[in-house]
């Protein structure tokens, strides 16, 4: 949710019912912490913040987030183990995202209090395993009696009981909300996505960090170089800094970087965060019904 999330869409999740999440990928220390205290002051819900670990500045960021007392962090992107320890001392709940089950039962063995698996299908901190969501939540789930959180392909309140059935106890959605009249994304790439058909994302990227691109000028400048077997050293300087900010923050379509989930194509409008969180719950309730008043039959063979 990098130059998605800021305190206007964590706020209004947080002030639906939700836990929302400040994407502090994308922030400078300075920036981070007006994040937090605007958010603080637009909400009196929890909220958190995520961090990816690999964040060149993330010893400045967990400074600030420790002295305005955030009670909730999401890491990814790394390791959890160097950083939980400091956390709990805080008063810190963690939750770790992987994507591989392997990772999960490394997490808990770390000592995070919550996993977060998140499927091939996610935009950002994907695996490069490929794993699905509907396959890797009871591979998570088998690995770990950690509280167990599915993401990735999930737009839909469908989508939140098919996890759970699975054995999910929650979910975390991006891609939905970063299509939100509260994201932090620029107009060009909400329309772009919201115009976005089925199969115009593709995992790129993998020998870097594997992100989930929208197709446009830069992303096929990215598959040109990959089917050329560009070095990890060209596919760097291809990317260069700032493409994530040109595309998704400044609406350069094309050659922004153009970060989403594949449920892109389920995406037809921009909406405020309160409509998403209440289809979201109606589109739960309703699956849910359905299915507590399906006849299950047997047939007997003669």
């Amino acid at each position: 949710m990098v130059w998605c999330s800021g305190w206007r869409l964590a706020s209004a999740v947080s002030n639906c019912g939700g836990l929302g999440l400040i994407g502090a990928g994308s922030m400078h220390p300075e920036v981070f912490e007006e994040h937090l205290r605007k958010t603080s002051l637009a909400t009196n819900k929890p909220f958190g913040v995520n961090i990816p670990l690999f964040y060149p500045e993330i010893e400045r960021l967990i400074e600030i987030l420790v002295r305005e007392q955030v009670k909730i962090v999401f890491t990814s992107a790394g390791s959890p183990k160097k950083w939980t320890s400091l956390f709990h001392n805080h008063g810190i709940i963690v939750a770790h995202v992987v994507s591989s089950a392997a990772f999960a039962a490394k997490c808990e063995d770390a000592g995070v209090d919550a996993i977060v698996a998140e499927g091939f299908e996610a935009g950002g901190h994907n695996g490069r395993e490929e794993t699905t969501t509907l396959t890797l939540i009871p591979r998570v789930k088998r690995e770990t009696s950690l509280p167990l959180m599915a993401a990735g392909g999930i737009a839909t309140g469908r989508a939140m009981l098919a996890t759970m059935i699975l054995g999910a106890d929650g979910v975390q959605i991006g891609s939905r909300f970063a299509i939100s009249q509260e994201s932090s994304a620029h107009e060009n790439f909400k329309n772009y996505v919201i115009n976005s058909k089925e199969g115009d994302t593709l995992l790129s990227l993998k020998e870097l960090t594997p992100v989930r691109l929208l197709r446009n000028k830069f992303f096929e400048a990215v598959r040109q170089a990959e089917s050329d077997k560009a070095t990890k050293e060209e596919l760097e300087a291809l990317l260069g800094k700032g493409r994530a900010k040109k595309g998704m923050f400044e609406g350069d379509l094309d050659e922004g970087e153009l970060e989403i989930g594949q449920v892109a194509s389920l995406i037809d409008k921009v909406l405020p965060v309160s409509d998403i969180m209440k289809k979201l719950i109606s589109e739960y309730e309703a699956a849910l019904d359905e299915l507590q008043n399906t006849k299950l039959y047997q047939f007997k063979t003669e």
